[in-house]
This record gives structure tokens, C-alpha cells and sequence, in this order.
């Protein structure tokens, strides 16, 4: 049996494709395509246009001007071919170049779609093009998307075209979240943000992923000779630009470690009062939790806990039986992570188990937390995820509690935990 053409495909090949019985010609960047009035209208800048009063309306030929430098004949000419059939295949690469045709062309159904194949699409490659699009043609649910994507996958994923690409106040807006996905703690936050530095003012350098962090202290290192000076990096001509974004650290969970401390101050990136300040805060925290009985925050303060909150994370690279402790000073409460039969334990390490810093021993010590796992499939995109919400958690003397338990058929490996952390009541804190 022969199979009919279907009417769509009829239409399409013979009245845009042939241009048969044409009413109207477009002209736009030195192309030309013979189309009709009445297929026209169902763009909302065209129908503006013949309905009123314009002098176009009662032109055969009329010349379109492009200010859009993303638009390209490729990109009209599948957005004229949109009005003549049923279904488009947007090809990925091409669709920002589409979108901004059907905006200016006001084809609310294409922008549509080219929106949910941007969703679809996002990877290293595609993720600052695509969120950078969405802020021009006003998709913020392609920019939230795009936002989320950044935030589990900028330190999980790290890529030197990825930190190229990323604008300072991108950069910025993922630092402050509590949500972005830490890898380790948040030095790693901070060796990120100077190899993405280090990227942007040298645009030329090309190497691996694994040399950049190598590179980058030599390049910093070279700049301090040069200039002689005893001011930080951020406050010279080169990298005040990027004092915004490593504003956004959380220093105090970065100086309660001596190793990365003495990075810090080695660095000289950073403005001295910065360190100095947060020096003093740290100094106060631990005074109250050693002397005046601080045994931690007693009710959730959500706004405290977004802002200031420790962030740190691990991978999992396959389901096994885990046991770890994320470093610094955390005011004496020693908190080991076990992963076990598919659950997450907390334990208030006191008397049991070896640790490296001053322990507690007060009766109770309180934490607020959240606890967030996630796996992702190759491009970046979540397969699965859990939280537990912010919580309040009251331990005793080497008290474990069970914070998660995990159903297998949800969880694929490997497997990434984020945790946001407060060990101290924020009130207090604020005093100092």
C-alpha cells in the first residue's frame, strides 16, 4: 500500500518550500523566501502589521531589518518554516540563534519550545550560552534551570571552558548560595574561585584541568614579585574586579584550619581586614562555646543558616561502607560521617575514636544542619536526589543518630552528599 502524504508535510513542501501562490515577499539578509499573508498572521509582529495601519500592509515586498546579531538566515528560515507544519526538530546548536528569530517574530509556541529543548540541553558547554540567552529574551525558567545546573555542578564538575565562560556576576550569585554542591569543604570554594581567576585574566593558557591550580599559584606568585607590594591581589588594579565574588566565602570555616589558613595567608589575595575580621569573629565563637556553655543553636534561623552556614560534601564512587570527618575546627564538637547499609549516621565522637583538635565535653551539644545527596548522569543533568530539610540535632557523649535513610531503587552511584553545617547559636555569634 502507498501511504498519502500527510496535509502538513503537502503544505509545507509546496507553499513555503516552493513558494506556490505567494502573497508577500520577506526580504532579510540577503535572502529571500515567497510566503503568504494568511500563514504570516499567526506571528504576532506580522500580525500587528498587516492589521493596522502600517504602509506594510498593502506591500508585496517587504524588507526586514535584523538588529538581533543572533539571528542568522538558517534561524529564519526554520522560523518561517514553523507557520507551514506541525512539528519542528531544533537542533541544539542552534538554538539560541532560533529563539531570538521566534522573539523578535513574537511565535510564542517556537520560543516555547526552544526553551524546553534548552532545559534538555544543558551541559559545560551549553549552560552559561543558554542562561546568558534566557536573560535576553526574558526565559527565567530556562535561567533557573540553568542556575541549578551551576550550582550541583559547578564543583563537582569543574572544567576550564566552564570557568572561562562564567561571568564575575554569575560567579558570584553561586558563591553565596547555600546551595551550591561542595565538594570538600569550603577551601575547595575558595582554590576554585582562584583558578577561575587565574582563567579569566589569562585567557590564552590552554592546559588540563589538573595543571591549572599548579599554573595559577606560579602566575600569582610572579604578580607579588612584581609588584613589590604587601596589599592583597583582589585590592590591585587587575583583580578588583573579582573582590565581589570572594566576598562571598565563608572565611571562618576556611581560616579554622591550619593548612588552609596559612595557604590563605600565603596567598595574599585576600584584604588583611577581611582576615583579621573573621579572625576575631572565630576567636569570639570559641571563647563562648568553651567558657560560656554554648551548646549550639536551638531552633532553626533559616536565614542564618542559608547565609553562613559550613558547606561542605563528599563523593561516593560506589555503594560500600564509608567513615569520614570533614576538617577544622568546629568548636569542639568532633562529627563523624558513617555510611553504612544505605544509611547516613551522624556520631558526636567525645571519648571513643582518636581526633586531631580539642574536644567538647559538655553533657549535650546541639547542630543545625541539612543534608542533601544527589547523582547526576554524565552531561551534569540530577537522575535523583534527597534532602532532609533543615534540622536541629541534640547529641550526647558518642550519641549517633541515623539522619537518612535511603531506599535503594532511588540512589545510583556515584553518589554526592552536601551537608550545610552551624555549630554555634547564631545569636551569640552576632553579638561579637
Amino acid at each position: 500500500r502507498k501511504k498519502l502524504k500527510s496535509t502538513s508535510k503537502y503544505i509545507y513542501q509546496t507553499l513555503f518550500l516552493n513558494g506556490e501562490n505567494s502573497d508577500i515577499k520577506i526580504c532579510a539578509l540577503g535572502e529571500e523566501w515567497n510566503l503568504h499573508k494568511i500563514y504570516l498572521c499567526q506571528s504576532g509582529y506580522f500580525s500587528s502589521m498587516f492589521s493596522g495601519s502600517w504602509k506594510e500592509s498593502s506591500m508585496n515586498v517587504i524588507e526586514l531589518e535584523i538588529p538581533d546579531q543572533n539571528i542568522d538566515v538558517e534561524a529564519l528560515q526554520v522560523a518561517f518554516g514553523s507557520l507551514y507544519r506541525d512539528e519542528v526538530l531544533i537542533n541544539p546548536s542552534r538554538v539560541v540563534a532560533l529563539l531570538a528569530a521566534a522573539c523578535m517574530l513574537q511565535l510564542d509556541g517556537l520560543i516555547q519550545q526552544c526553551g524546553e529543548t534548552m532545559k534538555e540541553t544543558i551541559t559545560a558547554q551549553t549552560v552559561c550560552g543558554y542562561y546568558n540567552s534566557a536573560g535576553t529574551y526574558g526565559l527565567d525558567s530556562v535561567k533557573k534551570k540553568c542556575l541549578e545546573w551551576l550550582l550541583n555542578n559547578l564543583m563537582t564538575h569543574q572544567s576550564v571552558g566552564l570557568f572561562k565562560e562564567l561571568s564575575i556576576n554569575l560567579m558570584k550569585q553561586l558563591i553565596s548560595s547555600s546551595n551550591l554542591f561542595v565538594l570538600q569543604v569550603e577551601m575547595d570554594v575558595y582554590t576554585a574561585l582562584k583558578k577561575g581567576m587565574f582563567l579569566q585574566l589569562v585567557p590564552s593558557w590552554n592546559g588540563s584541568f589538573k595543571q591549572v591550580l599548579t599554573e595559577a599559584d606560579a602566575w600569582f606568585a610572579e604578580r607579588r614579585r612584581e609588584s613589590g607590594a604587601d596589599g592583597a591581589f583582589l585590592e590591585s588594579a587587575q583583580g578588583s574586579a573579582f573582590l565581589p565574588v570572594f566576598a562571598q566565602l565563608r572565611l571562618q570555616y576556611i581560616i579554622s584550619d591550619l593548612a588552609s589558613a596559612r595557604i590563605v595567608e600565603r596567598d595574599a589575595l585576600l584584604p588583611s581586614e577581611w582576615l583579621s575580621s573573621v579572625y576575631k569573629q572565630q576567636w569570639f565563637a570559641m571563647l563562648r562555646a568553651e567558657q560560656d556553655n554554648d551548646i549550639g543553636p536551638q531552633e532553626i534561623n533559616k536565614e542564618e543558616l542559608e547565609g553562613n552556614s559550613m558547606r561542605c560534601g563528599r563523593k561516593l564512587a560506589k555503594d560500600g561502607d564509608y567513615c569520614w570527618r570533614w576538617t577544622g575546627f568546629n568548636f569542639g564538637l568532633d562529627l563523624l560521617v558513617t555510611y553504612t547499609n544505605r544509611y547516613i549516621i551522624f556520631k558526636r565522637n567525645t571519648l571513643n575514636q582518636p581526633c586531631s583538635g580539642s574536644v567538647s565535653l559538655q553533657p549535650r551539644r546541639c547542630i543545625a544542619f541539612r543534608l542533601r545527596l544527589a547523582s547526576f548522569d554524565c552531561s551534569g543533568k540530577m537522575i535523583c536526589s534527597r534532602t532532609t530539610g533543615y534540622q536541629i540535632l541534640t547529641l550526647e557523649k558518642d550519641q549517633e543518630q541515623i539522619v537518612m535513610n535511603l531506599d535503594s531503587r532511588l540512589l545510583t552511584f556515584p553518589l554526592y552528599i552536601c551537608c550545610n553545617f552551624l555549630y554555634t547559636s547564631p545569636e551569640k555569634r552576632a553579638d561579637s
